[in-house]
């Protein structure tokens, strides 16, 4: 037998080596085959289930504001309920889906507001047609699509350049391709399964009609209602309420940040100024809460409401518009005078405020802004709190308290010399009352005639002057903060709490001269009012302070607030506003009656030279104190750099009935040409006979 060659004997293990590698290859296929099987037998349904899988998503509803009601219950700002198209967006959606549907829409809707379309707004709306979006893709450059170094340009990237090179050359759509641009511009502006208003002003029972009737193969949209805010007594205290925020306007910039926090939505209507933006929470309520079932295309399968929402809670305010209306309605009357006689030329307007004394309950609040240049009026009750003035002689009240408290005089020792003070290089410093009228006051005369002499008398005794006519004076460094720490007890030159935002604190004027030295004729100017300033609440809190015998009462709006009941009616109570004393004023009761005898006499005195005998005739009868500052206005309001002008402004706060009081208020005429008008007591008389009629007070 031949042995077997080398070559021969490979040959001999090739079969091997073949059937090795068919068995291998045979395995796994068997292995796979099984594993297959195991997963269809064994797993199929579970996995099947996956493929065929839902996702539960919650989506949010917006509800009905609380509503703002009076004192006596009449509604002041509401909300009326109107038909609307609502877009709910599904996740993913795309452009193309958005845009088909659009046009679809506007077979049977009409949007009535086409100007905040932009050119951008008609572009996007027209690349979102996929045949468009494709052409114009085609007719870019090469490196607008790919980078220098061969990588692919971001899309977006590549999206911003297709519209920069359609903006060459386009001339706007139809009137009828705007329609659908403006809708497809709402809906590629919602979030992911959020809801937003395609229509939902003036929609006809037509629109609706045909919505309904084609919803099937409109995705996303529905039949809804939407909601306004409504003010039944027009533009009455809008100035005090405040504003709410369009859905379009959305989240204010400057708290988007904490709004988003608590759950708002970027669209959204907040409350933006005022009560409304105050009571934000309180009026806002709680959203509905829809669940919805996405398929795994993305598209919601079904929904169903977990939680219809709770429309926002009612604020009952302190103020009976009745009487507000008879404040505005005044204000505005007697500011006419003042127009019809030449006295408002340099004028800001007029502000009047009217509180329960022994609550600080607001009851009337009411201003009138004028606009110098075009010399129009308007509604401007929040200068009450945010405006401030150099009073006058409406705080002497304040300042024989405080020279009571600091022992300077007494209730049965207050006689002081009425004697002119004269300064060096100064104008004498006198009442408006010739020199030597009187020869000596009482506090209570000092009130009645409003004798600055009186009240710079006190000042001298408080800071410990030397003084002697035509010599310069020393007094105490400290007499500014003596001083003012006895106004600030009553309210003046602090923040009163009142529940708004915005109150202004006060102006201050300089305690140094140029030298360093005291400025001892401020000091003096500072005692009868002439040179700090402050806003209309204060003096009210201040006056609301002398007339009960002491407490600084902090000034509210909202008396309560009430829940809403499932039937849309009012509900149960959730709080009620419990008065609060800032402070009190610590001083026996006969250094209050001193002062309150001496406003008694301002109205019903008999000295010639008292400031309010035209209001004796007001029964019952009441304690008040007028005021007329010396101020400044620039010649020209809109250059800071103009001329200054010599200006009167008229004050006056009072309290009635003057034995039991119920009602103070607080009035300033600012930077008037004359105050010869007496438009203080002039509206001083409406606002307290108004009060007394309307809450049937007599004699």
């Amino acid at each position: 037998m031949k042995k077997k060659t080398k070559r021969n004997r490979e040959r001999s293990h090739i079969p091997f080596r073949l059937n090795f590698l068919f068995f291998i290859v045979f395995a796994l296929f068997a292995a796979l085959i099984i594993q297959l099987g195991r997963l269809q037998v064994l797993n199929g349904a579970s996995y099947q289930a996956m493929v065929n899988s839902t996702d539960k998503k919650i989506v949010t509803g917006n509800v009905p504001r609380g509503m703002v009601l009076d004192a006596k219950g009449r509604v002041l700002v509401g909300n009326s309920a109107k038909s609307a198209i609502t877009y709910t967006k599904n996740m993913n959606v795309l452009a193309d889906k958005m845009y088909a549907e659009a046009n679809q829409l506007t077979k049977y809707l009409t949007i009535d507001k086409l100007d905040t379309l932009t050119e951008r707004d008609q572009i996007d709306y027209y690349l979102s047609n996929p045949k468009n979006l494709k052409k114009w893709n085609a007719r870019l450059p090469k490196s607008r699509k790919v980078a220098a170094d061969g990588s692919k340009i971001p899309d977006k990237t590549v999206y911003q350049s297709t519209i920069d090179l359609v903006e060459k050359s386009f001339t706007g759509l139809s009137d009828k391709q705007k329609q659908a641009a403006a809708i497809f511009k709402i809906m590629s502006g919602a979030y992911q399964l959020s809801t937003v208003y395609i229509k939902n002003d003036n929609v006809t029972d037509k629109e609706i009609a045909e919505i309904s009737e084609h919803l099937t193969s409109l995705p996303g949209i529905n039949v809804g209602t939407d909601w306004e805010r409504s003010y039944p007594n027009g533009d009455s205290m809008r100035s005090i309420i405040g504003h709410v925020s369009t859905e379009e306007q959305g989240l204010p910039e400057d708290g988007i940040n904490s709004l988003l926090a608590q759950g708002y939505s970027r669209n959204d209507r907040v409350g933006t100024s005022y009560l409304e933006k105050q009571y934000e929470s309180i009026l806002h309520g709680s959203k509905s809460q829809t669940q919805v079932e996405v398929g795994n295309n993305n598209q919601i399968l079904s929904s169903k409401v977990v939680f219809k929402g709770q429309k926002g809670s009612n604020l009952n305010l302190t103020i009976d518009q009745a009487y507000q209306t008879k404040v505005e309605a005044a204000l505005k009357k007697i500011y006419a005078k003042a127009v019809a006689a030449g006295a408002t030329t340099y004028s800001d307007g007029a502000y009047a405020v009217a509180m329960n004394p022994k609550t600080g309950a607001i009851l009337a609040m009411a201003g009138e802004q004028n606009d110098r240049t075009t010399k129009q009026a308007s509604d401007d009750a929040l200068g009450v709190i945010n405006r401030t003035f150099v009073m006058g002689s409406a705080v002497k009240g304040a300042t024989v308290m405080g020279g009571m408290m600091d022992g300077v005089i007494s209730p049965t020792n207050n006689t002081l010399p009425d004697t002119p003070i004269y300064l060096p290089s100064t104008p004498v410093k006198k009442s408006v009352y010739p020199v030597g009228t009187f020869g000596s006051l009482s506090a209570q005369s000092a009130l009645e005639v409003s004798s600055n002499i009186y009240m710079m008398q006190l000042a001298l005794r408080e800071g410990k002057a030397e003084y002697i006519p035509n010599k310069s004076i020393k007094i105490s460094p400290d007499i500014f903060t003596k001083m003012r720490g006895y106004f600030n007890q009553f309210g003046l030159g602090q923040k009163t709490g009142i529940d708004l935002p915005g109150e202004a604190k006060g102006i201050e004027g300089p305690t140094l001269t140029d030298d360093g030295s005291t400025a001892v004729g401020s000091a003096l100017d500072l005692s009868y009012g002439n040179y700090d300033a402050y806003t209309l609440i204060q003096l009210a809190q201040y006056i609301s302070a002398i007339a009960n015998g002491g407490n600084r009462m902090k000034p509210y709006l909202v008396d309560s607030i009430q829940q809403t009941g499932t039937d849309g009616n009012l509900g149960k109570l959730e709080s009620k506003t419990s008065p609060t004393v800032l402070n009190t004023i610590n001083a026996p009761k006969s250094y209050f009656n001193v002062v309150k005898e001496g406003m008694y006499n301002v109205v019903n005195g008999t000295n010639a030279w008292g400031t309010a005998h035209t209001l004796k005739d007001i029964k019952p009868t009441f304690g008040a104190k007028t005021g007329t500052a010396q101020s400044f206005a620039r010649e020209d309001p809109n250059d800071s750099n103009s001329k200054q002008v010599e200006t009167v402004t008229s004050s006056l706060v009072g309290f009635a009935p003057y034995n039991d009081p119920q009602v103070a208020i607080a009035i300033v005429f600012p930077n008037l040409t004359s105050d010869e008008g007496h438009y203080n007591t002039l509206l001083a008389r409406e606002m307290i006979t108004d009060y007394y009629k309307l809450n049937n007070i007599s004699k």
